[in-house]
């Protein structure tokens, strides 16, 4: 069994936010950046707040509007209206 989780997400100025909230809510997320393309990988367990990107943003923001860079991830999901969660279940 795989014991990290990651998300692709294109790398451009509007997933910029995203990826801040995300390093920001996940201190043991590691960020590799391409010049098309970051991916962040995180033992165990990596999640996305929809209030930290909002933060982040400066606007509303609906964790559907994540699938929009989005380009793979890696791990069981688990979504509400406010955490988008990747996990690996046991």
């Amino acid at each position: 069994m795989a014991d990290k989780v990651f998300i692709s997400l294109q790398n451009n100025a509007e997933a910029q936010p995203i990826i801040t909230a995300i390093l920001a809510d996940n201190p043991a997320a590691v960020l590799n950046e391409s010049p098309g393309m970051v991916k962040i990988d995180c033992p165990s367990r990596l999640v996305i707040r929809r209030e930290s990107v909002e933060a982040a943003l400066g606007r509303d923001f609906d964790l559907q509007e994540l699938h929009i860079n989005l380009i793979s991830l890696g791990g069981n999901i688990d979504e509400d209206d406010d955490e988008f969660v990747l996990y690996w279940r046991t």
